[in-house]
């Protein structure tokens, strides 16, 4: 008794420190997004006090010499590489992930595994170099005259293929993860009606794996909208709208590593490149938003 009475407050300021511990880390996650989104807006602000928003977003003109800021040749050129990306990776991971799950022998997942992983460390700038390297000379030289097109292959498609390749790894790990953590008894009993193993994937196994197939979708447009690196060095960084898929583009994340660092003697200029991260911010958490109402609005209606 004289023991445990001596013990028992060590253990319980030991709790509350770990408490605490706990929710100071928790809120400093919590607010680590407010206090990036407010930093940013409060660098943008000059720019902002000088021009509209509506009209700097809506303007194509980028002439920061002259007072001139128009991102929306960025904001669509960021929006055409992440969405080709999407489109390339998107199927390729899916029917990846059904394979190693539910059709391919354990010693290949046990390969793949490690492959997966390796990918998803190499570092962009290496991707960047594979690009140039690869992806620019086969769309150039093959490729668009295939097509009927004329390139010289630095372009929205290099670097939608390239940035495909980089969260390939990403999405393709989450969806391993969700399909593994379906019941096995759910596949099972589905099998016993009677139907295909592809039948019962395709109507029952997906519907109930839709919201993390949301979710991997969703990180990987984050992750693919905010690349940098290896999108500037094959996307051509030219500042117009782009009309095409062989046409050059120069997305948010490369205006902001091309510039930041040369311009800060520039104020208004600074503030024009703070203004291209905040709105890299804001699409970043709507697509994150959007990707949270789409699983909220499917499981209230299946439930």
């Amino acid at each position: 008794m004289v023991a445990r009475k001596r013990l028992r407050p060590g253990r319980l300021f030991k709790d509350r420190l770990n408490r605490g511990w706990m929710r100071l880390w928790t809120l400093v996650i919590l607010l680590t997004p407010l206090v990036i989104g407010a930093a940013l807006w409060w660098k943008s602000s000059m720019l902002l006090t000088d021009h509209s928003l509506l009209s700097l977003l809506r303007s194509v003109i980028w002439k920061p010499l002259s007072g001139q800021f128009g991102f929306s040749s960025f904001i669509l050129s960021s929006l055409w590489v992440t969405f080709l990306a999407l489109m390339i990776a998107g199927p390729i991971c899916l029917l990846s992930a059904l394979h190693l799950t539910y059709f391919a022998h354990s010693r290949v997942t046990k390969i793949m595994q490690p492959t997966i992983d390796i990918l998803a460390g190499i570092p962009s700038v290496v991707y960047g170099v594979w690009g140039v390297l690869v992806i620019v000379p086969f769309i150039s030289g093959h490729l668009a005259p295939l097509l009927g097109a004329e390139t010289s292959g630095y372009c929205i498609l290099a670097g939608g293929l390239v940035l495909s390749v980089m969260i390939i790894p990403f999405i393709l790990n989450i969806l391993i993860d969700i399909f593994q953590a379906i019941p096995a008894e759910l596949h099972e009993s589905t099998l016993s009606l009677g139907v295909s193993n592809w039948v019962a994937i395709r109507s029952v196994l997906l519907r109930k794996a839709f919201p993390g197939i949301i979710s991997a979708m969703g990180l990987g447009i984050s992750r693919a909208f905010g690349e940098t690196i290896a999108v500037l060095m094959v996307v051509g960084n030219v500042a117009r709208i782009p009309d095409g898929v062989f046409q050059p583009g120069y997305p948010l994340t490369a205006l902001i590593a091309n510039n930041y660092g040369e311009m800060l003697s520039i104020p208004l200029y600074d503030s024009a490149l703070m203004l291209a991260a905040l709105i890299l911010f804001v699409i970043v958490i709507l697509f994150n938003l959007l990707s949270r109402l789409l699983i909220i609005r499917y499981e209230n209606k299946y439930k």
